[in-house]
């Protein structure tokens, strides 16, 4: 019996919850990794699935089972990619998940491509939080925090976010001096795509938080488009300090109520634990937090 074949047919279909898109990652039918499975659960004389027209689902024995399996082939994968790149490097597909406003990374991600060639970066830019594990990401860069004993974290870098507004359009419709003025201003705001809020402007005052009702005058769903709707004079936006912070050293940008705007937003990267040692993900890894925590972030 191939033991390592059935094993990842089987790490495969718990992860996706579906023979199909197991036999889709893994190019072949989902027949084929049906019987793959069926053969294992008689060898090993268990039922690992739940099986129903809709869905299967892991038993009590499945679950304790997937564990085990997913440390076997992860310790695999990492020993053979330690052979195979101690000879010719780091290598591979390296499947990376970024926010929107990684694409301000660019400059870095290709400074890396340029120094591993060996290396296929596949990026996937989005604000939705990708889940690492069960889309098969090699490592994801994260705007704030998360707890998953499955992954390891590092921070990165922090950035705080700035009211900014062209001083064409402040000289047209005055500078906000109190956050109560921006009920009167042109607010150009910003729409999650993946849940369809508007992200909500940190103001306060004295101390206290404010819940302010403010305009919604112009309304994006990426921060590019507000970056430049600002600069052509529609408005005020909220933006990140490392993303205005040469538009105001130029005069294009104004900044406004500086004292009025708190928050704080952390920048992480992660990546799963039992694939920590593979050295496509080291020399990922390693790369970005030299560059990140070098003092000439862009982030």
């Amino acid at each position: 019996m191939d033991y390592f074949g059935a094993l990842g047919a089987f790490v495969h279909a718990a992860e996706t919850r579906s023979f199909t898109e197991s036999g889709r990652r893994l190019g072949t039918s989902s027949s084929a990794v049906g019987k793959a499975v069926v053969r294992l659960e008689e060898e090993l004389g268990v039922r690992l699935f739940h099986r129903s027209t809709r869905a299967i689902t892991l038993t009590a024995e499945g679950q304790l089972f997937q564990a085990r399996c997913q440390k076997i082939l992860a310790d695999f994968d990492v020993a053979r990619a330690e052979l195979v790149q101690a000879k010719v490097g780091p290598q591979g597909k390296l499947r990376v998940a970024l926010p929107q406003l990684g694409s301000h990374l660019m400059p870095y991600l290709v400074e890396f491509q340029q120094r591993y060639p060996q290396i296929e970066l596949e990026l996937d830019f989005s604000d939705r939080l990708a889940n690492v594990i069960d889309e098969g990401f090699d490592a994801v860069l994260r705007i704030g925090m998360i707890n998953d004993s499955r992954l390891t974290i590092r921070q990165l870098t922090g950035y705080k976010h700035r009211l900014v507004a062209s001083p064409d359009y402040l000289s047209r419709n005055g500078v906000p001096l109190t956050p109560d003025d921006l009920k009167s201003h042109a607010c150009l705001r910003y729409r999650f795509p993946t849940s369809g809020k508007l992200d909500v402007w940190p103001l306060v005052e004295n101390g206290v938080i404010l819940h302010l009702e403010l305009p919604q005058s112009a309304i994006a769903n990426t921060i590019d488009s507000l970056f430049a709707i600002a600069e052509s004079g529609i408005g005020i936006a909220l933006l990140p300090d490392f993303m205005v912070e040469n538009s105001i050293s130029f005069g294009s940008l104004q900044a406004v109520l500086n004292d009025n705007v708190h928050d704080h937003r952390n920048v992480c990267i992660l990546w799963p634990s039992s694939r920590q040692q593979l050295p496509k993900i080291k020399a990922f890894v390693d790369f970005i937090v030299s560059r990140l925590r070098s003092g000439k972030s862009c982030i």
